[in-house]
């Protein structure tokens, strides 16, 4: 295998930020729609999904806490 076709072994991200694989069933245009959108920003779908999650977590906490 040529040096080019090697993988690349990626630094840790620091304490706390470490990543795991995460799988979930999405509709076809939705996946592809943050494709687009991930190309468009110059970043990737995951990135965005997780800053989607984090955004829907932050506002389910805030519902729960005025709920109680």
């Amino acid at each position: 295998m040529s040096d080019a076709r090697k993988p690349t072994k990626k630094s840790k991200p620091p304490t706390g930020q470490q990543k795991r694989n995460f799988f979930a069933t999405l509709s076809a245009d939705v996946i592809k729609s943050i494709k687009r959108a991930a190309l468009d920003d110059d970043t990737t779908a995951s990135e965005i999904l997780n800053e989607a999650a984090r955004d829907w977590l932050e506002r389910r906490r805030h519902k729960t806490s005025k709920a109680g």
